[in-house]
């Protein structure tokens, strides 16, 4: 019997990852991307321990990413009327000891780049210029017809094509993002002096705004700014050359303390986008066509799961067709019903559940008015002090 072809729907970093899974497990995947080639847009990405636990599962993938392994992160207030460390966190190393698996900061775009190339190494075939249109299901299998023009026809399809996903369009309808009401900028830039012997992320908390810095090694540094601002359309896109050194002239981040002001006055690169959410869906698949990562349950990134949680998606998933179809033959629509169905049962309350926290997070870091981040300082001097509630700061 041949395996079955299974239709892998955007080749980000969630795609080819589960393209390998598939792959090793002996199906025969496709992966498809509606752009031209590997996009170098974003700037960081932050592996948990649950996120490199699954990657782990393939041989040498977290070798090929790399990536700065993170021991601490350090906790600052830059509010004039309450300045200082507001303390420190061992959760990381004390995690990666626990579990055997780091947390790790990695440039996007070159994580981008090496699992495309270790998806192809594999033997995974990967069309780019595949923007998909519809989707045409059927008892044995699905049609997938792309803007292109080309159809073709799988067992079953996965959509991991993010929050835009034209795979969740297709199932239920058009659901426009909604914005947050925060933005997102950021760059990467020289370390500072102040950090030169540190390899460990900072958080440093403003009024209305915050900032995440993290060392990567070889002098460079990623940082992000968190601010409640009108809405910016969510690009992931560099800001043009004049936008840029008017950042880095009036923007208020250039007199923070700590070196903060320093990554934003030499920043090489900078990009800003908005943080959008989508209405919670009740359920991620319809027949032969399942939903994973942000194409089900996109999150904003105050708890830095986004990408962890698609790949305890991915794990998930292939602990469930090794169980109900461990050939890898052709599955039928009951035995794929039952997959889709506990995959649900399981994840969906945990990924709702992070949504919430990273919104609160998010709500929390941004505060507006000087009481209020007093008590926020409070309350992040008071996480510190607990395991507990620095693990949940985490979300694992």
């Amino acid at each position: 019997m041949s395996p079955a072809r299974v239709g892998v729907i955007g080749a980000g970093i969630v795609g080819p990852v589960l393209s390998i899974f598939l792959k090793q497990k002996g199906y025969d995947p496709i992966l498809y991307e509606r752009l031209d080639a590997p996009s170098d847009a974003g700037l960081g990405i932050a592996l948990q321990s649950n996120g490199t636990a699954v990657l782990a599962k393939i041989p040498g993938l977290l070798d090929a990413i790399g990536g700065q392994i993170l021991n601490n992160i350090y906790f600052y207030s830059v509010l004039p009327e309450d300045t200082g460390l507001l303390g420190a966190s061992e959760h990381p190393r004390r995690l990666r000891e626990a579990t055997g698996h780091p947390l790790m900061a990695v440039r996007r775009p070159l994580m981008h780049a090496r699992i495309i190339d270790f998806a192809r190494q594999l033997g995974v075939p990967i069309e780019f210029g595949h923007n998909l249109e519809a989707l045409e299901q059927n008892d044995d299998g699905v049609t997938v017809t792309f803007a292109n023009g080309v159809k073709e026809t799988f067992s079953f399809v996965v959509g991991c094509d993010g929050l835009h996903s034209k795979t969740r369009a297709c199932l239920f309808g058009d659901m426009p993002a909604e914005y947050t009401g925060v933005t997102y900028c950021g760059g990467i830039s020289p370390t500072p002096d102040l950090w030169e012997c540190k390899k460990d992320p900072a958080d440093l908390y403003g009024n209305g705004a915050y900032m995440i810095a993290i060392p990567m090694g070889d002098n460079i540094t990623l940082w992000a700014v968190v601010q409640r601002e009108p809405e910016a359309k969510e690009q992931w896109r560099a800001i043009d050359a004049a936008g840029v050194e008017e950042f880095k002239k009036n923007s208020p981040f250039v007199g923070w303390p700590y070196g903060a002001g320093e990554l934003v006055k030499n920043s090489t690169k900078i990009v800003k986008y908005g943080i959008y959410d989508r209405p919670e869906l009740k359920a991620w698949h319809q027949g032969r066509v399942l939903l994973v990562g942000d194409a089900a349950h996109p999150t904003s990134p105050h708890t830095a799961q986004g990408a962890n949680q698609a790949y305890e998606d991915i794990d998930l998933l292939m602990e469930l067709l090794k169980k109900h179809n461990p050939s890898a033959e052709l599955p039928s629509t009951p035995m794929l019903e039952a997959v889709f169905t506990e995959l649900e049962r399981t994840r969906i309350p945990r990924t709702s559940d992070l949504v919430r926290k990273a919104r609160a997070q998010g709500e929390m870091r941004t505060v507006v008015g000087v009481e209020a981040c007093m008590r926020r300082n409070a309350a992040i001097r008071d996480m510190c002090s607990d395991p507990e509630k620095i693990r949940a700061r985490f979300g694992a």
